[in-house]
């Protein structure tokens, strides 16, 4: 077994030992910040604070920089864990905001499948109240939603009780509502999450018969929205009749 070294390089009886030798040079990046805000970190798993930083690189000799070697970055860096990441980090909502983005979602699909199906059924807009209040919009109430409704018709100049245009089943303005608000959110759900948004507009469809046409028709964009083929849609709108 060898012996211990001491301090200064010295064996224990005194004798002097091998000495590590100072690194005469290296590359160091001295970073600079040119913005910062929150986002979801991954190593973090939740939101945090960051820094966006960009680099250059210099060669120091005895500690002293002397050249530059180039740049480094742009990075975010995690001010909680010191992490660094490429700038792409930042695309993903913050949970704040994926919860925000979630909850408008479900708003938006209930209110196209009511402005499709009609306000009339107390059971269909129960249903759409109790769908809009489990997605996060606790004080939401029926008068709300068909005041809702009823400002859309006066907007688009298209009332409920029209006569359905095949060519354009839930009209213009609605079926941009829809896609605004479901095409940035499909990314960051798993299918399963995408699927359960169709089914709870499906869900409210169904709740006093059948789909419609003018129904189906939405529930359709939906599902187009989200990043779900023909195929999906149709299978999930089935599976919504069947009773579980």
């Amino acid at each position: 077994m060898r012996p211990a070294r001491g301090q200064n390089g010295t064996n224990p009886t005194g004798a002097p030992g091998p000495r590590l030798r100072p690194r005469l040079w290296s590359v160091r990046i001295l970073w600079h910040t040119v913005g910062d805000g929150e986002f979801f970190c991954p190593d973090c798993g939740g939101d945090r604070n960051y820094q966006r930083r960009t680099g250059r690189r210099r060669l120091t000799v005895l500690g002293i920089p002397l050249a530059t070697r180039g740049t480094a970055g742009p990075v975010v860096e995690c001010a909680a864990c010191q992490g660094h990441f490429g700038t792409e980090v930042l695309d993903h909502p913050t949970t704040t905001r994926f919860s925000a983005m979630l909850r408008d979602a479900v708003h938006t699909v209930a209110l196209a499948v009511l402005a499709a199906g009609g306000t009339s059924s107390r059971t269909v807009t129960t249903t759409a109240v109790a769908t809009v209040r489990a997605a996060g919009f606790d004080d939401c109430t029926e008068d709300q939603l068909v005041a809702l409704i009823e400002a859309l018709a006066a907007d688009t100049g298209r009332f409920l009780t029209d006569p359905v245009d095949e060519t354009d089943p839930c009209g213009a303005a609605l079926a941009i509502e829809l896609h605004e608000a479901l095409e940035p959110l499909a990314p960051h759900l798993a299918p399963a999450g995408r699927e359960s948004i169709l089914l709870q507009g499906a869900r409210i469809a169904l709740a006093d018969g059948p789909y419609s046409a003018a129904e189906r028709e939405v529930l359709s964009t939906v599902g187009g929205a989200l990043s779900l083929c023909a195929d999906d849609t149709a299978r999930l709108l089935a599976a919504a009749r069947t009773p579980s």
